[in-house]
């Protein structure tokens, strides 16, 4: 594979965002309508004390990815309640849609005290085209378990034959903090199934391998069929010294898989990397694969995280009737 990349396509110190956002757009993830492409991403504003909050936002692109069309003014979907587990912020959230049924898995997150975060999967539906969501409830329903046992959460969700499949990451161990840096976190990707997108039966292992080590972090998976395979694209890292070092930070990695089983890891086949002096010279992360009028796009965030933003990369030659997204 190889991607073109089309630059930076979105910036959100440059615009008004909801809930007096300023910064970051995280994640972007995309919901495809007949003229237009909604993109969702996280934002963050600063709470009373000085912690940042993470809130969803869209904005609304033309086909050509040109032009930004509108930009969300409202809430899309609050916060939890104290005590819930999406108290302080939603990021990411995979939107699809389900017949005539549009439905959003968030990652919540709530602070902790001897370990920074923790995070589980939340669903929440649309009335209204997407525009803004309601939770279905106050609780997850996906989150920590036996062998799985904290920071649950980027779930994408696509439906096969019937059945949905979830993509998601577990955490398996936590770094003490050093003198350096603070605690780490090591997480990797799993999956799921559900015959209802509520009730979820994980596989319950590691089902991508590791590249760097057995540290090595790996997040938001995405997952498209084409050409007669499913590919995932994800993003992996090491687990320490990541925000001082670009040369150990976030990467985007690549599996492809003919039974939705067995994912054979090949990044050297991804077809895309950083570029120097450019806006995602330091890190490639977050990344989201979409098709739009009949080619294949990919979504990702540059340099500190998405704190100025999101590019767009096209995939070479992907103008071809074997496309097959969903």
């Amino acid at each position: 594979m190889k991607w073109k990349k089309l630059g930076k396509i979105f910036d959100p110190t440059q615009h008004k965002l909801p809930n007096d956002c300023f910064a970051f757009a995280q994640s972007p993830q995309t919901l495809v309508f007949d003229d237009f492409v909604r993109i969702y991403f996280s934002t963050r504003k600063k709470d009373s004390n000085g912690k940042f909050l993470s809130y969803i936002a869209f904005i609304d692109m033309d086909k050509n990815f040109k032009s930004v069309i509108n930009i969300s003014s409202q809430t899309v979907i609050e916060l939890g309640n104290p005590g819930t587990f999406d108290e302080h912020g939603i990021f990411p959230i995979n939107v699809l849609r389900d017949g005539n049924k549009i439905l959003a898995y968030t990652c919540g997150w709530q602070r902790r005290v001897s370990v920074s975060v923790e995070t589980s999967v939340g669903l929440a539906y649309s009335e209204n085209n997407g525009l803004s969501f309601r939770k279905i409830g106050d609780g997850p329903i996906l989150t920590s378990s036996l062998n799985e046992p904290f920071l649950v959460g980027d779930a994408f969700v696509v439906k096969y034959n019937n059945i949905f499949h979830m993509w998601y990451i577990f955490g398996t161990r936590w770094i003490e903090a050093s003198d350096e840096e603070p605690e780490a976190r090591i997480y990797k990707i799993g999956h799921a199934i559900s015959h209802d997108g509520i009730a979820w039966e994980k596989e319950g292992r590691q089902i991508i391998s590791d590249k760097l080590n057995g540290e090595e972090c790996q997040a938001l998976p995405t997952v498209i069929y084409f050409d007669n395979r499913y590919h995932m694209f994800f993003c992996f890292r090491q687990a320490t010294g990541f925000r001082k070092n670009p040369a150990r930070g976030y990467r985007i990695g690549y599996a492809y898989s003919d039974d939705l089983t067995k994912w054979i890891r090949d990044d050297d086949s991804v077809g895309i990397n950083t570029t120097e002096g450019s806006w995602d010279s330091d890190m490639l992360c977050y990344p989201h694969v979409f098709e739009c009028n009949g080619k294949i796009y990919l979504l990702y965030n540059g340099n500190e995280f998405g704190r100025y933003g999101f590019g767009l990369a096209v995939l070479e030659n992907s103008e071809t009737s074997k496309i097959k997204f969903n």
